[in-house]
């Protein structure tokens, strides 16, 4: 626990019918009974906020885990502030396993600072972004994979990504590292006696057991492993740059998507001059649309400056659509982006397929060979579906069913994991070379150190300052 009380705005800040002001510490409730005024209740009739001689009139106290409602004063003016609903919740049972208060009151900006101000002009002092959730770790009421996920909950893009942060807020994937850990404990625990007592009467480690302990566990590491390219974009969203050349169709394609109209169709080629990105939401994906300016030779100035930026989207982007017309047959403009996609990961939109069909389509395949190439008519709207069942599966590999609680999602995670499945590579060749035992314990020890990162344990303060500092004010 700590000596000092914090506080902070809980919620956004701008107007809204409530917002919330946290308190956490020691002086909590001490701070609350300062400003805080309970209504009084006479039961001649019923509330009121000054004692009536028709009736008894008490003080309602603030209870243990119960909204009281009542107004808050200023303690040193007798300035009336808000009217406000306010609960205590005594530690440990608390969001940061100390004495907690909540203030609700009107969420307008002026009575959130007027309130926060004498908070903490009666003791508490603001709290720094994250410190809530540093303190619930601290505390040992959240390890840090739990913590990390409270940010996730907050940002996250799409109900999956949500699913995703809720199943790690509750447990389930520290839960995972924590069995794989103890794994690791069990094949140390069997090395050190083997090193330690050679002549006790224990049973002797035989490489075969140890090789084969080693890589079962290195498997589990792995395939949590598989799931981060997945878990990333669930995260943060998948960025897909639409390209082609001048009228192929990508703006039909961008409003397609989006279902509405964002991006201005025309038959003129180049009237998309700069790159428009939206954010939408595909099969549960969070996604980041660009589309591009078309690429191609001009003269004109700001469409340059458009093909440029055109060409940084391209870069950046996780996945390429790239839009061809059927009617038309291949030149070199579309040629010239071809090259340009090299070997990246490309889906290729065959559009216009309700015209006659004038395109050499297997002379594209045969120089995108790792393309998708799906037919449509996206006027029409026709193919969109394809195209959506397409991103889904590159996404997931082709598994779209898995258990999100488990899917590695943050890029920390991915590291140590990484570093983990590499220790235990090369603990598992040492093994399979009859090196001495002591060797493979370093290993060993260093995958199950590694683990311990993920969670929490054995991790120095300037990781854990730089965790909660990506973290917002008030939570």
């Amino acid at each position: 626990m700590y000596d000092d009380t914090i506080a902070a705005v809980a919620t956004a800040m701008g107007e809204g019918g409530i917002g919330i002001i946290r308190i956490s510490g020691e002086n909590s409730l001490e701070i609350l009974n300062k400003v805080f005024c309970s209504l009084k209740k006479n039961y001649r009739k019923g509330y009121s906020l000054e004692p009536d001689s028709a009736g008894e009139s008490i003080n309602l106290p603030v209870e243990n885990r119960k909204l009281t409602y009542g107004f808050v004063e200023d303690n040193f003016t007798g300035e009336k502030i808000d009217e406000v609903m306010a609960v205590y919740m005594k530690a440990p049972h608390s969001y940061t396993a100390e004495d907690v208060v909540e203030i609700q009151c009107h969420g307008s900006i002026v009575s959130l600072r007027k309130i926060l101000a004498l908070v903490l002009k009666n003791g508490a002092r603001l709290a720094e972004p994250g410190e809530f959730t540093k303190r619930a770790f601290l505390n040992g009421r959240l390890d840090l994979s739990q913590a990390e996920a409270v940010i996730d909950l907050i940002k996250a893009k799409s109900d999956k990504t949500f699913d995703v942060a809720l199943g790690q807020l509750e447990g389930r994937f520290s839960k995972k590292i924590k069995e794989i850990r103890a794994d690791l404990v069990d094949i140390l625990v069997n090395i050190t006696v083997n090193i330690d007592y050679p002549d006790e009467d224990i049973e002797v480690i035989t490489y075969e057991n140890l090789i084969k302990g080693i890589k079962n566990v290195k498997a589990k590491v792995d395939s949590m492993l598989a799931t981060a390219d997945t878990g990333r974009i669930l995260r943060e969203g998948l960025n897909i740059a639409i390209i082609g050349k001048p009228n192929v169709g990508k703006s039909s394609l961008m409003n397609a998507l989006l279902k509405e109209t964002r991006a201005i169709v025309t038959e003129i080629p180049g009237t998309t001059r700069d790159t428009i990105e939206e954010a939408v939401t595909i099969r549960n994906i969070p996604v980041k649309l660009t589309d591009t300016a078309g690429i191609r030779h001009t003269e004109d100035i700001i469409e340059k400056i458009g093909i440029e930026k055109s060409k940084e989207s391209f870069n950046k982007a996780d996945l390429i659509i790239f839009m061809v017309d059927n009617s038309r047959p291949l030149d070199s403009e579309d040629r010239e982006i071809i090259e340009y996609i090299g070997s990246r990961k490309v889906i290729v939109i065959i559009n216009k397929t309700d015209l006659e069909g004038r395109l050499h389509i297997n002379g594209i395949k045969e120089m995108l060979p790792q393309g998708i190439f799906i037919e449509a008519s996206v006027a029409n709207e026709e193919g969109i579906d394809k195209i959506e069942d397409e991103i889904e599966k590159l996404v997931y590999g082709g598994q779209v069913k898995q258990q999100e609680s488990l899917m590695v999602t943050n890029v920390r995670h991915k590291t140590l994991l990484e570093e983990a499945s590499s220790s235990l590579g090369d603990a598992c060749s040492m093994a399979e070379a009859g090196e001495a035992l002591e060797f493979l314990e370093i290993d060993v020890n260093r995958a199950y150190e590694a683990l311990g990162e993920i969670i929490g344990e054995a991790v120095n303060d300037d990781i854990i300052n730089e965790v909660f500092a990506r973290f917002c004010l008030g939570k």
